[in-house]
């Protein structure tokens, strides 16, 4: 099985993800169908990976080069 190498991303990754996603659902959104769905949806990817990231990023840092 390959080991995994993520990097852990910042918590203001993780609270530009929340922020952007409420401004684009609630602001963005009934302005603007188009550019609403695409904010939403990019903000939504960004709360997954910055999620990904908690869950299987290493505890020490910086990531070792292991082979």
């Amino acid at each position: 099985m390959k080991e995994f190498n993520i990097a852990p991303l910042s918590s203001g990754f993780m609270l530009t993800s929340i922020v952007g996603g409420l401004i684009s659902a609630f602001y963005v959104l009934p302005q603007s169908a188009k550019w609403g769905f695409t904010f939403v949806i990019f903000f939504a990817l960004m709360f997954v990976a910055s999620l990904i990231s908690m869950t299987y990023s290493p505890g020490e840092w910086p990531i070792s080069n292991r082979k």
